[in-house]
């Protein structure tokens, strides 16, 4: 018989991929959302669409109604938010809002879509190594409202599956930062594709000393496959982060893998004082302040290790994000 998973915000860039890596592998595939006129651009098949928006609790039942699994990879759409409660309520919210039907429903596990944000050290921490044991502290006076919800709604969901769950399970999968192909019309939030997009098209006047670690969108559709079936990875977080890039690597990787529509590709380096002056207008530029200089590892080896989770080359992402970008501007 065949098996149903429920993908929230399908329309989105994992969420696309979610939905065309399940409908590959036989999956019986349902989509929430926020629009019924929005509809991803690249699945294998076309998944039924429920409108369900996370700040109401009209159409989650109906979403969820004979699923086996959830993958709750919606999220708000802003990383930019200078107002907590914009934010972090709503984040959190939405997350036992999806879990409430899900637990009602008698699905036996949600997969919840975090961020590696919300396992990251302190702000005044030195560089190093770190894993999922370790928790974002919410009350570092470094965070944005952004990574502050991510770990907050993080916890609510573990806390209301470890009280109200019954037989429902949850896993929770990390990404760090994703980049890939998108195969269509871009998101409608460019989200982590953002960076190259700013260095296609030339609005830096250099590269920031910062760093990324890169992963496939397609290697975390996976890994939300192998959290959602594996029975080791009941009740358990996994970072999904690749290789360490500095935004200079992937200027370069882009000016030497795209030629000519890459010439507009900074090549010189952007002092730090110049990025802290700019961030001041520029809310997007002000996420990334922080870790200006900074190469900070997530490790990825519990995924690779407990669910057997393998990553591309982040080289090959960062080209991919590239070339359908430009082929985005171009059509």
């Amino acid at each position: 018989m065949t098996e149903t998973v429920l993908v929230t915000g399908g329309t989105g860039f994992i969420a696309g991929w979610c939905v065309a890596a399940l409908q590959e592998r036989g999956y019986d595939v349902r989509t929430t959302v926020r629009d019924p006129r929005t509809a991803p651009s690249h699945h294998v098949a076309e998944p039924s669409h429920h409108v369900a928006d996370l700040t109401r609790d009209e159409g989650w039942d109906q979403a969820v109604a004979g699923c086996d699994y959830v993958l709750h990879v919606a999220s708000l759409v802003t990383t930019a938010a200078t107002d907590p409660d914009a934010l972090v309520a709503p984040a959190r919210d939405g997350t036992l809002r999806v879990l409430r039907a899900a637990v009602r429903a008698g699905v036996r596990r949600v997969v919840f879509t975090s961020s590696a944000a919300a396992s990251s050290p302190r702000s005044t921490e030195p560089d190093g190594v770190t894993d999922e044991t370790l928790w974002t502290n919410t009350d570092d006076p470094g965070l944005t409202p952004y990574r502050r919800s991510k770990p907050l709604a993080e916890r609510a969901a573990f806390d209301f599956i470890a009280e109200h769950g019954g037989d429902t399970e949850l896993s929770t999968v990390l990404p760090g930062w994703v980049l890939g192909p998108f195969s269509g019309r871009p998101p409608g939030n460019l989200g982590s594709l953002q960076v190259v997009q700013r260095l296609l098209s030339g609005q830096l006047p250099g590269v920031p000393r910062v760093g990324f670690e890169v992963v496939d969108v397609r290697d975390i559709a996976d890994l939300h496959i192998r959290a959602m079936t594996d029975p080791a990875a009941a009740g358990e977080r996994f970072l999904g982060t690749g290789e360490f890039l500095w935004m200079a690597e992937m200027a370069e990787i882009l000016r030497d893998r795209l030629g000519s529509a890459a010439s507009r590709v900074p090549t010189q380096p952007l002092p730090d004082d110049m990025v802290r002056t700019a961030a001041q207008h520029d809310p997007d530029l002000g996420t990334i302040v922080a870790n200006l200089g900074r190469r900070r590892i997530r490790s990825s080896d519990k995924a690779r290790r407990l669910l057997g989770w393998a990553t591309r080359p982040a080289a090959d992402a960062v080209e991919a994000s590239g070339r359908d970008l430009v082929a985005a501007t171009e059509r």
